[in-house]
Order: C-alpha cells, then sequence, then structure tokens
C-alpha cells in the first residue's frame, strides 16, 4: 500500500466516518478534485486523495481547530505526503499557518462547500443532479433559508481564488457530481 491508494484513503474514511451524508460529501469532493485536475493536466490521484480525505477527521473532531488538525495528526503517521496534508489544512480559514498557496489547496477550498451545496439541491430535485444547471444553483444560493449552513461567501471567493467565472465553476462541479451520481443515489426518482 501507498499513501496515495485510493483504497486505503477510503477504508480510512470508513474507519473514521459513519455518516452517510459525509461519506457522500467526501466522495463529491473527491470527484470535484479528479475533474478539476484532469482539465489542468494535475496529478488526478493526488488531487482525488485530498478531495476524499479532507473531512475524514470532522465527525470526531469537528470543532475547530480540531478539524482539520486532528487528521493531518493521523495522516502525517500513515505516511501521506506533506503535500497532500498541507492542502487539508489549508481548506481551514481559522488556520493562519497554512494560506491557500498552490492550486490543490485553492481547488480543493473552492470544492469543498459547493460540492456540499450542490448535493443539497440535487436532494430537492425529482432528478437529484442530472440535467441540473448553473441557474438553478445560483437561484438556490440566493434562499438563504436553503441549506443555511452553507458559506455563500466562501463559494464565491473560491471561484475567484480559482480564477473561474463562478457559472463555469458551478458547472464543473455539477459535472463531476454527474460522474458518480449513480454509486451515490444522486440520480433522482425516475
Amino acid at each position: 500500500m501507498t499513501p496515495l491508494d485510493r483504497d486505503a484513503a477510503l477504508a480510512l474514511v470508513h474507519e473514521y466516518t459513519q455518516s452517510e451524508s459525509l461519506r457522500t460529501h467526501m466522495l463529491c469532493v473527491e470527484a470535484a478534485m479528479r475533474f478539476y485536475a484532469r482539465l489542468r493536466g494535475e496529478d488526478e490521484n493526488l488531487w482525488a486523495i485530498v478531495g476524499l480525505l479532507h473531512d475524514f477527521d470532522y465527525e470526531r473532531w469537528p470543532d475547530p481547530p480540531h478539524h482539520p488538525l486532528q487528521g493531518a495528526a493521523i495522516l502525517a503517521e500513515r505516511g501521506y505526503p506533506q503535500q497532500v496534508i498541507y492542502a487539508i489544512k489549508s481548506h481551514a480559514d481559522y488556520l493562519d499557518d497554512c494560506p491557500r498557496v498552490s492550486p490543490l489547496d485553492k481547488t480543493l477550498y473552492a470544492c469543498d462547500e459547493l460540492a456540499g451545496f450542490i448535493v443539497a439541491v440535487a436532494m430537492v430535485r425529482p432528478e437529484g443532479v442530472v440535467g441540473m444547471k448553473p441557474s438553478s444553483v445560483k437561484k438556490k444560493l440566493k434562499q438563504k433559508s436553503f441549506a443555511a449552513a452553507v458559506n455563500r461567501d466562501d463559494i464565491t471567493r473560491g471561484a475567484a481564488d480559482l480564477g473561474v467565472e463562478l457559472d463555469e465553476h458551478i458547472a464543473n462541479v455539477i459535472a463531476a457530481i454527474n460522474e458518480i451520481a449513480p454509486q451515490i443515489g444522486l440520480t433522482g426518482s425516475k
């Protein structure tokens, strides 16, 4: 096993996370990270692993700064590369010593909240994520009571940090989630 083995990373997710919705979130961020790596000619496996593992410690240590610092320590013990650990730490705004500097760091931050929000939108649509348009997501973003825990500023700031228009970023993350929609139950009730 290597530290960038997907099966080992998924086993770590299952070891620390019982919540199916949190596991689904991590799978969606993994898909979005893989999509962006492919789009930008980066290491798909590395980027996907970062997306998959970014919240694996959240269920046990949800309070800052324990999340993601507890997870970072576990990843270090298990031999994960510093690049993976740093990117995961950088998705937390409250860790001043971990600014987002690399494309990997910025992409994780940009995909995290948006992937969660897109899943929330998919759950209230009869067709799930299938056929979803950025305009549908933007309409729900304006509705403050919908998925109220999602920080809208993080979504817009993330797209800006990536240098991608918000509509394009939303479309990219929708496309990424569509790739895994059947395995995570987001194809709707049709």
